[in-house]
C-alpha cells in the first residue's frame, strides 16, 4: 500500500444496503491495515472551507502581543491559542515548529453540562472568527459521527453506539501554522511522529505538503488527499477501545525541501474525543483467544490527562 485508501460517504448514506455494507468494510478494513482513509462527500461545502482558511490566515497575521492575549493560563491549550514551539510529540525532546488555536465544545442541549467544557475564547479583533470556526467544528462533528456509525457495525455493536458518547463531547479543532521555516532546525520538525490521542481525527487539506503515514513495516508514505477530501484516522482512544482491532498509525509532518523553507504551512485537523466519563475498556466483541484483552480499564477523562501530561501542556 502506497497511498492511504480513498472512500465515498455517499455510499453509507445511501438507502442501498449493498452500498451501506461496502463503506463500511472498505472503512473497516483500511483501519486494520493502515488507520488512514480520505473520505469524499463529507458535510463541509467549499466556501465554508475556504472562509475558515481565510479566518484563520488573518489570526496567524496578527502581531504576537496580540495573539498571546488569547493565550489562557490553566486551561492546558484547550481552549484558546497556543504559541510557538510549546508541544512536544510524545517521546521528543524538541518542540514542533508550530502554533495553533483550539476551538472547543460548545454542548447543544440541557442534558450537557457546560461545566466540564470551559468556554470559547473570542477573538476581538477578528469579528466572523469564532463563527466561521464553530459552523466547521459542527459539521466536522456531523461527518465524524457517521464514520464512526460505520465503524459500530465493522465491529459489530449497535450502529448508534459511539452517539451518546461524541454528541456533545469533548472534541477540538486545531487550526495549526507552519511558519516559514528561518535557520537550519536541527531535530526539529514540523510536527513529530505521533499516534493521535482521541477517537478518530478528521484533517482538513493542508495548503501543502508534508504529511507522511508509517506503513506496518516501518516505511513512510505521503497522505496527499484530492482537493475535496479529508483525511480521517485512528486515534489510540479508538485502538484501545478496540483491543488494537483498529490501528492508530504513527504520521508525522516533516519539514519541506529547503527550496520551500520560505512558505508557511496550514492544516485544520479535528480531534473527535467523547464525554470523559465514556470507558475506553477493550471491547468483548475485540477480544478472542488470539487477541487477549492489552489495556488495563481507564476512562477517556483519566487517559486525556494522562496524555497532556507526556505533552508538557499538563504540569
Amino acid at each position: 500500500m502506497n497511498t492511504i485508501p480513498s472512500v465515498n460517504l455517499a455510499d453509507f448514506l445511501t438507502q442501498n444496503l449493498e452500498k451501506k455494507q461496502k463503506f463500511v468494510n472498505e472503512i473497516g478494513q483500511a483501519y486494520e491495515e493502515i488507520g488512514f482513509v480520505s473520505l469524499k462527500n463529507h458535510f463541509l461545502d467549499d466556501k465554508l472551507v475556504d472562509d475558515l482558511y481565510n479566518e484563520v490566515k488573518k489570526f496567524f497575521a496578527l502581531p504576537v502581543e496580540v495573539k498571546q492575549k488569547y493565550e489562557i493560563p490553566g486551561l492546558a491549550g484547550q481552549r484558546g491559542y497556543v504559541s510557538f514551539g510549546k508541544e512536544t510529540a510524545k517521546g521528543r525532546k524538541v518542540a514542533d515548529l508550530k502554533e495553533f488555536w483550539h476551538f472547543g465544545q460548545n454542548p447543544s442541549n440541557e442534558t450537557a453540562s457546560t461545566a466540564q467544557y470551559p468556554p470559547n475564547v473570542t477573538v476581538e479583533e477578528l469579528p466572523d472568527f469564532n463563527k466561521v470556526g464553530m459552523e466547521a467544528y459542527r459539521m466536522l462533528e456531523k461527518t465524524g459521527i457517521y464514520v464512526l456509525r460505520a465503524l459500530a457495525l465493522y465491529i459489530g455493536l449497535d450502529e448508534f453506539y459511539f452517539d451518546q458518547w461524541v454528541t456533545n463531547g469533548n472534541s477540538i479543532l486545531r487550526p495549526i501554522h507552519y511558519p516559514p521555516i528561518t535557520e537550519e532546525p536541527k531535530d526539529a520538525v514540523r510536527a513529530g511522529a505521533h499516534g493521535d490521542i482521541n477517537l478518530i481525527t478528521l484533517l482538513m487539506g493542508a495548503s501543502t505538503g508534508g504529511l507522511q503515514v508509517q506503513r506496518r513495516d516501518g516505511e513512510w508514505i505521503d497522505a496527499i488527499p484530492n482537493e475535496d477530501e479529508l483525511v480521517i484516522n485512528v486515534g489510540d482512544m479508538l485502538e484501545r477501545h478496540t483491543n488494537n482491532k483498529l490501528r492508530s498509525t504513527i504520521h508525522r509532518v516533516i519539514n519541506p525541501p529547503k527550496d520551500q523553507w520560505d512558505k508557511p504551512r496550514y492544516s485544520i485537523p479535528f480531534f473527535m474525543h467523547p464525554k470523559s466519563d465514556m470507558k475506553l475498556n477493550c471491547l468483548p466483541e475485540c477480544i478472542d483467544e488470539n487477541n487477549p484483552k492489552a489495556y488495563p480499564d481507564i476512562t477517556a477523562g483519566e487517559f486525556l490527562n494522562q496524555r497532556l501530561r507526556e505533552l508538557g501542556l499538563l504540569k
